[in-house]
């Protein structure tokens, strides 16, 4: 899947981040295994373990209601 249909026009203006080194980052820098995102603003990335762990609840109830 290409930058473009993940919706980033110029991956530097993004933000992820580093699962190893536990910074943020601007735009991608450091190799894919070790970052999530990408993210739209520097607080968003720095939540990044928070957020994926709401989305995770959220389709694991979304999946519970559908059984």
């Amino acid at each position: 899947m290409s930058k473009k249909e993940w919706g980033i026009d110029d991956p530097r203006e993004t933000y992820w981040f580093n699962t190893r080194t536990r910074q943020v980052e601007e735009g991608p820098q450091s190799l894919s295994v070790d970052r999530l995102g990408p993210f739209d603003t520097r607080d968003e990335a720095a939540r990044a373990e928070e957020i994926i762990a709401e989305r995770a609840k959220k389709w694991a109830e979304e999946d519970a209601a559908e059984d």
